[in-house]
């Protein structure tokens, strides 16, 4: 360490505490899911595309695989004085819960995805920091929302108290449209349009049925 450092009391790259990441790389989960993700009319033109089996049992599996992880991170607790259950608490650990879901749909992959598109989470309605406070966390990486110096937290309409990092709730809202806590449906994808008959066409049809 130089004489300027320790003068002006700079830590140097060994001492700086390293930021560990507060969730798994989902790099790869998103590539797999804009492959079955038909929602989009940008990137799927056709209404009626059918994702591949292969791909969507992929996706579930890659964001299981992922929430695996943040359980093995070792943050679990036990119920706290008011007898709330955390991650890490047994049979009621919320994201093991979610982890099995995934892992069905992995093994008998839906025919289409049930998740909600980026247009619902846009819209969400996000909390605003000074509404926040220090013993709030997110249900998924049980993290303090405060622990981020500029956190994303947004509420399900589902309920007031329903709140998450956005960062984690969004894969799982890809995939499901239910909120993991009380399994409400949260997005009812509205059925294409039928196509549009031409009236002309149409008198065409029946004079020569």
């Amino acid at each position: 360490m130089s004489g300027y450092e320790v003068e002006h009391n700079i830590p140097t790259k060994e001492e700086k505490p390293e930021q560990t990441s507060r969730r798994p790389d989902l790099s790869t989960f998103f590539s797999t899911l804009e492959l079955v993700d038909t929602s989009d009319p940008q990137a799927h033109h056709n209404a009626h595309a059918v994702p591949q089996p292969e791909n969507m049992a992929a996706a579930f599996r890659l964001l299981a695989n992922a929430f695996e992880m943040m359980r093995a991170d070792g943050r679990g607790q036990a119920p706290d004085d008011e007898g709330h259950e955390h991650i890490g608490s047994g049979e009621n650990d919320l994201l093991a819960n979610m982890i099995e879901v995934l892992r069905q749909n992995a093994d008998d992959p839906p025919a289409e995805l049930k998740g909600c598109p980026d247009s619902f989470l846009d819209e969400l309605e996000r909390v605003p920091k000074k509404s926040l406070k220090k013993k709030d966390e997110c249900p998924i990486c049980v993290n303090p929302f405060l622990d981020d110096e500029y956190p994303l937290v947004v509420q399900l309409p589902c309920h007031k108290d329903h709140r998450f990092d956005l960062d984690c709730i969004r894969p799982w809202l890809k995939l499901n449209s239910t909120c993991p806590l009380d399994r409400k449906e949260l997005y009812k994808k509205k059925p294409p349009a039928p196509p549009v008959v031409d009236d002309d066409e149409e008198d065409y049809d029946e004079m020569y049925a």
